[in-house]
């Protein structure tokens, strides 16, 4: 059985608090190293998000600071996945002391956009691209949040390479330019977009320089003005006379009311380590239900990449998510049972539902017990231990496929997760938030702390937990937790799942076997999301950082002044 599984294992970490050994070079099978550093690190999507954060940190900013000049950064040169028009959750490590801070900065829907007005309008589902499928943007008043509560710098200086290089312009890399590729069709549908991210007539190739004034522009307003000039100053005029034109229910008290949520991360326990994430209405709470689930089976025995943990991982994600579709929405507007869905007991009996030698086609919701009373994935740490788990979102492709015209920016198409169906707990409903995809992540044990996340979609909570378990059932340092391969499984019912190509062919015919409906996709595959991870071990001082090969990104660290 052995020579089935994978040698992922790359490095042990003594005592498992990650402090990794020196192996021979002929043992290594992970592609790149770990950055280690004594001082801080940004690890991101694309260098120049990551570079931007560190300049941070070395003029004495914290990683906070570093956090929201990487993500700007971030909305200038992948605007398909991320900027201002998105939304933004984080959760902020204060090595002082010792606390964990949430923040829901996910938009709301406009008052006026309810069931019942896009039923009147002849809509059956909720809409998928377009005008009635946005929400408020959150990602400006989440910065906003962030900097007034922890960060050094003003926003004037944490903008600036963001709107320097939306002025100048910057080569597009390989990555993004495939994505851009990809949603020419939907940008050609609306002339502003069109205009703004498809020059000479089509997407930015490999290398070419792409410059972005309108968003420089809208940069420029935030940086001077802060919060109010997107909300209520001139980026609103803009937003609200776009909304006008598109058929659309916004007014200037949905964009003037709306702040973002500070918020206590939820978690479970998982062999030692305490792991956390966002509360409902996200989709954090799987990968912890996920993890409860996978707790009962010996997984290190059985070993990274066998048949027998690649077989119950997915089926933990099929129960997991069953579970998360039906109870997850708002809690402002619904009942959601967290207590009862991380509970212990309530996985044990849950994880008996899985079958060892046949994967299930249709997993029901369970009942959990009565209780009490696209996507862009950053972190940073920084040189005293403060570190920032923060993911931000356009959800699809460019959104909505609607750009404001003058601001540079797409606007999300988060409202596409609502349902029409009411009563149920993600229904639709004015200055309500709908169930959101973006997840940060966060896990500790001992003097260790990662912050870490995965982007894709429906993909994130299940590569959450696969990330968790390589760290702590296989023992794999933190570059090679984040390389190894993995699987996803995008829709909820049905046995068919993706799995990377780097999964052996007799591992993958066992799979088979089972039951399971194989789609195999490349070595690093984008369906499988891109991440990115930072560790602080607070025993030794030192900073650990990981950045994954399925994006064009870069965990850099801060540059060290020696004069």
């Amino acid at each position: 059985m052995k020579r089935l599984c994978f040698r992922w294992m790359v490095s042990l970490w003594i005592g498992c608090l990650a402090t990794p050994v020196f192996v021979s070079a002929a043992e290594r099978t992970q592609g790149r190293s770990m950055v280690i550093s004594r001082h801080g690190i940004v690890a991101s999507e694309h260098p120049l998000a990551s570079q931007a954060g560190a300049q941070v940190l070395a003029e004495g900013g914290n990683a906070v600071d570093a956090a929201i000049s990487a993500n700007a950064v971030m909305g200038v040169v992948a605007p398909m996945t991320s900027g201002m028009g998105g939304d933004l959750f984080a959760i902020v490590y204060d090595a002082k002391s010792g606390k964990l801070y949430g923040l829901n900065s996910s938009g709301w829907a406009p008052a006026g956009l309810t069931i019942e007005f896009l039923r009147s309008h002849g809509f059956t589902n909720m809409p998928q691209r377009g005008m009635q499928s946005v929400t408020i943007p959150g990602a400006v008043a989440g910065w906003d949040a962030l900097q007034r509560r922890f960060a050094r710098k003003k926003l004037s200086r944490l903008l600036a390479p963001a709107i320097h290089i939306a002025e100048e312009g910057y080569p597009v890399t390989e990555l993004v330019a495939a994505y851009w590729h990809a949603s020419e069709k939907l940008m050609s549908a609306d002339p502003a977009a069109a205009r703004t991210f498809l020059p000479e007539g089509h997407a930015p190739r490999v290398g070419e320089v792409f410059r972005n004034p309108d968003d420089a522009w809208s940069l420029r307003q935030v940086a001077s003005g802060g919060r109010r000039a997107f909300y209520e100053g001139a980026v609103a005029r803009k937003l609200l006379a776009c909304s006008a034109s598109h058929g659309g229910v916004w007014t200037a008290t949905d964009l003037k009311e709306f702040r973002p949520q500070w918020v206590e991360p939820i978690s479970t326990t998982y062999r030692g380590w305490t792991v956390y994430e966002m509360p409902p209405q996200g989709q954090g709470i799987a990968a912890l239900e996920m993890l409860n689930l996978l707790e009962p089976f010996p997984l290190g025995d059985w070993g990274a990449g066998s048949v027998r943990t690649l077989h119950t991982m997915i089926e933990a994600k099929k129960l997991a998510y069953a579970d998360l579709l039906r109870y997850v929405g708002d809690p402002r507007f619904a009942k959601v049972p967290v207590t009862g869905l991380l509970s212990k007991t309530y996985a044990r009996e849950r994880a008996k539902l899985i079958d060892p030698d046949h994967a299930a086609d249709v997993v029901p919701p369970g009942t959990p017990p009565n209780e009490g009373t696209d996507t862009t994935y950053l972190c940073a740490v920084d040189a005293e231990g403060n570190m920032v788990s923060l993911i931000q979102s356009n959800f699809g492709g460019f959104g909505s496929g609607i750009v404001a015209a003058g601001t540079g920016f797409g606007l999300q198409n988060r409202g596409a997760l609502f349902t029409l169906e009411p009563g149920h707990p993600n229904a639709l409903a004015g200055h309500k938030r709908p169930l959101h995809t973006i997840i940060p992540g966060f896990m500790t044990k001992g003097d260790v702390r990662i912050a870490f996340g995965i982007m894709g979609g429906w993909n994130q909570a299940q590569a959450h937990a696969q990330f968790v378990a390589n760290i702590v059932d296989f023992g794999m340092n933190l570059q090679a937790a984040m390389e190894a391969p993995r699987f996803t499984k995008i829709s909820f019912d049905g046995a068919d799942v993706e799995i990377e190509s780097r999964v052996p062919a007799e591992i993958r015919a066992a799979l088979a076997a089972k039951g399971h409906r194989l789609q195999l996709i490349g070595p690093f595959g984008q369906d499988v999301g891109g991440g990115q991870a930072v560790l602080r071990d607070f025993a030794t001082g030192v900073n650990y950082g990981a950045s994954d090969p399925r994006k064009d990104g870069e965990a850099i660290p801060e540059p060290v002044d020696g004069h």
